[in-house]
Formats: C-alpha cells, sequence, structure tokens
C-alpha cells in the first residue's frame, strides 16, 4: 500500500501461475494488469492507466525467467488526492519487489505539475494538477535513471520538459531510499 500524501493504492500480485492456454505466451511470463477505481467500473482513464503501468512493468521483469505463466496485478484506488499514476507506479514496484519477481530494476513513479508562472511542483495535490499548465509523469529505473515511461497532459516546452524530468530524476532517488528502508523494515530481525 502507498501512500503519499492522501493518495491511496492498494496493490496485489498474483503468479506466477499457470496461464490460460488463450493468455500464455512461450517466451516469457504474461502479465496482467488491473486498475480497479474507488467507485463504480473502470473506464477509458483506467485501461490507458493499466496500459502504461503493464508496459512500465514488462520493462523491468525478468519474465523470460517464468515462461508460458500468468502474473496478475491488481490496484485498488483507495483515495485519490492527486499524483495518481505515479503512486500506482510506486505500488506496483513495491508489490513486484514483496513477492520476490525478478527484476532487472527497480522503478519509481514521479509526478511533476508545471504551475503558470513556470514552476515545477513534485507530488501535486488534485487542486495543483487542476490548476497547473502541465501535468508530467515519469516511471524511473533504478539502474541508471533512465526513463521507462513518460506521459504528459497539457502542453510545455522542450525545455520545461527537460526540467520537469530532472526534477523527477532527483527525487527518484528519495523514493528508491523510501523503498529500501521498506524492504530493511519488513525482512529485519529485530
Amino acid at each position: 500500500s502507498m501512500c503519499p500524501g492522501d493518495t491511496s493504492v492498494l496493490a496485489g500480485l498474483y503468479g506466477p501461475a499457470e496461464a490460460k492456454i488463450s493468455k500464455e505466451l512461450p517466451d516469457r511470463a504474461a502479465l496482467e494488469v488491473l486498475l480497479r477505481p474507488k467507485v463504480g467500473l473502470p473506464g477509458v482513464l483506467e485501461r490507458s492507466r493499466e496500459q502504461l503501468l503493464r508496459q512500465t512493468c514488462e520493462a523491468v521483469l525478468l519474465g523470460v525467467l517464468h515462461p508460458r505463466t500468468a502474473i496478475s496485478l491488481v490496484l485498488q484506488v483507495l483515495s485519490d488526492a492527486g499524483s495518481l499514476l505515479s503512486c500506482c507506479l510506486n505500488a506496483a514496484c513495491m508489490a513486484l519487489l514483496d513477492a520476490g519477481l525478478p527484476l532487472a530494476a527497480l522503478f519509481c513513479g514521479v509526478t511533476c505539475a508545471l504551475q503558470p508562472d513556470g514552476t515545477i511542483l513534485l507530488d501535486p495535490t488534485a487542486r495543483q494538477e487542476q490548476e497547473a499548465r502541465a501535468i508530467l509523469t515519469f516511471a524511473i529505473a533504478s539502474s541508471d535513471r533512465k526513463v521507462l515511461m513518460a506521459t504528459t497532459k497539457g502542453s510545455c516546452s522542450v525545455e520545461e520538459m527537460q526540467q520537469c524530468l530532472a526534477a523527477a530524476q532527483r527525487a527518484a532517488s528519495t523514493i528508491f531510499q523510501f523503498y529500501r528502508d521498506s524492504v530493511r523494515r519488513r525482512y529485519s530481525k529485530s
């Protein structure tokens, strides 16, 4: 369960398990990502986010070690007060890590809001997102701070996007430290 600010997402990972014949991939594990909204049924926005989450997870998951299996990642939104996609990315990475699946690298999600005056806010609230000129979300790998996924809403210049990316890459260090601390607390004997 990830809770930056007042946004909260619960993640459950199932697998690797036997895959249905129709979904079975002969060379790697088939990853399914399901994003459940707080209320109601998933819509177009959830389906779009599921695809971004799946592609990001597939980029680091060593699925070739589990061919012909299925892995299901279910993300349940408990509350959304902004920066939901980055919260989902962080919850997904923690679920993969906790399940002990082999990963090429860890990843984290960082959301930046570009304000009308050009200032960059990290981890914006829903209100800050509404007031922003552009919202950018990045998935960043732990190995070399490589960008695994980027999505934007609104308009910004190339220079502003590069500034947001640099800020997100700096913020990623804090998130990766949080991962290390969480794993250490969970598995320490004390």
